[in-house]
C-alpha cells in the first residue's frame, strides 16, 4: 500500500496546487478553461503523436492482452452509455459518463505502478493499454460527443458536421499522424522528439491543476453531485472494469497468469483526467466528473492494494 500512496501522492499535490491557486486568487475564474485548452490543443496532442509515432509494432502486437483490456474498457463504457442514455441524459453527457467509468489513468499512474510491481516486462502491455485508452476509447467518446451536439434534423447534415468536427479535433488528428509516421518506418528528428517531450510534459500536470482549479470553484457554480451517483461510477471503475477484464482474460481467452495480472492491474486504475478535460472543453457539466476523478484516485489506493493481496503479488 505504501508504494501505491507514493505513486498517487503527486496527483493529489498537483490537484491541491490548482485548488490553492484558485482560492488565493493567484489564478482567476477563467483559468480552468484556459489551462484546459492548453492541454487539449497543445500538450495532449503532442503526447499522443509522440507515443504513437515512436511505438514499435513488435512491442504493441499483444493481441490477447489488447482484446482483454479493450474488452473490459468498452463493455463498461457501453453499459454506462446505455444506462445514462436510457435514464434521459443527452448522448454527449452519457459519452463523458462512459469515460468516467472506463478511462483508466494508465499514463500518470499505470507506468510507475506496473514498473514498480512487475518490472520492465510490463512496459509493453502498459503502452498498449495507454494506446487503447487515449486513442481508441477517447476517439469513440469524442465521436459520440460530436454526434450528440449536432442539432440538425437531417441525418446527412448530422453526419457531415460530425465528420468535419472530428477532422479538426487535435486529439484525433495527432494519433492518426503519429500512426502514419510509425507505419512509414521513419524516425523523428532529435529536436522534434525533444520538442514533443517538452510540450507533452505539460499535459498531466496542467490537467490535474485544471481539475484543482475547477474543484475550488465548484461550490460557487453548482451544487455538489449526489454522493450515490459518484459512488456508482467509482464502483464501476474500480471494481466493475477490473472484474470484467479478469473474466475476459482468465476465462474467455485463458491468457497466461502474468498477462492477466497486468491487464487487471491496469483496469483497476482510477479514472484519468481525460473525461474531465472533455467535459470542460465541450462545456458540459464537469462537477460529477471532477468528483469521480478525485474519489476514485483516493479509493484506488485501497482497492489496488486489496487486489494485490488477493492476487498474491
Amino acid at each position: 500500500m505504501f508504494t501505491n500512496i507514493l505513486i498517487v501522492l503527486p496527483i493529489f499535490a498537483l490537484i491541491l496546487t490548482g485548488w490553492v491557486a484558485r482560492k488565493t486568487g493567484a489564478l482567476g475564474p477563467n483559468a480552468t478553461r484556459e489551462v484546459n485548452r492548453l492541454v487539449v490543443y497543445l500538450a495532449l496532442p503532442a503526447v499522443l503523436f509522440d507515443i504513437v509515432a515512436n511505438a514499435k509494432l513488435a512491442d504493441i502486437w499483444e493481441p490477447g492482452f489488447t482484446l482483454a483490456f479493450a474488452g473490459g474498457c468498452f463493455i463498461i463504457f457501453g453499459a454506462t452509455l446505455w444506462w445514462r442514455v436510457s435514464s434521459g441524459h443527452a448522448l454527449a453527457d452519457a459519452a463523458i459518463d462512459g469515460l468516467n467509468a472506463s478511462y483508466a489513468n494508465t499514463g500518470f499512474v499505470g507506468f510507475p505502478l506496473v514498473l514498480s510491481l512487475v518490472g520492465d516486462r510490463g512496459m509493453a502491455p502498459t503502452l498498449v493499454a495507454t494506446l487503447v485508452t487515449v486513442c481508441a476509447l477517447f476517439a469513440t467518446a469524442i465521436t459520440l460527443i460530436e454526434a450528440g451536439l449536432q442539432t440538425e434534423t437531417r441525418r446527412r447534415d448530422i453526419v457531415r458536421k460530425t465528420l468535419f468536427s472530428l477532422a479538426k479535433n487535435p486529439l484525433l488528428v495527432a494519433p492518426v499522424l503519429g500512426a502514419l509516421v510509425m507505419l512509414s518506418g521513419s524516425h523523428l528528428p532529435g529536436p522534434v522528439h525533444v520538442f514533443l517531450k517538452l510540450l507533452g510534459g505539460a499535459a498531466s500536470p496542467c490537467a490535474l491543476i485544471a481539475l484543482g482549479l475547477f474543484l475550488a470553484g465548484t461550490t460557487s457554480r453548482t451544487g455538489s453531485p449526489a454522493a450515490s451517483t459518484v459512488g456508482v461510477f467509482v464502483l464501476l471503475k474500480l471494481i466493475g472494469q477490473p472484474l470484467m477484464t479478469w473474466l475476459i482474460a482468465a476465462f474467455l481467452l485463458k491468457l497466461p497468469s502474468e498477462t492477466t495480472h497486468i491487464a487487471v492491474l491496469l483496469a483497476a486504475l482510477p479514472t484519468g483526467t481525460g473525461s474531465f478535460m472533455l467535459a470542460e472543453f465541450y462545456d458540459r457539466e464537469a462537477a460529477l466528473t471532477g468528483r469521480i476523478v478525485l474519489v476514485s484516485t483516493v479509493l484506488s489506493i485501497a482497492t489496488i492494494s486489496l487486489y494485490l493481496a488477493i492476487a498474491g503479488a
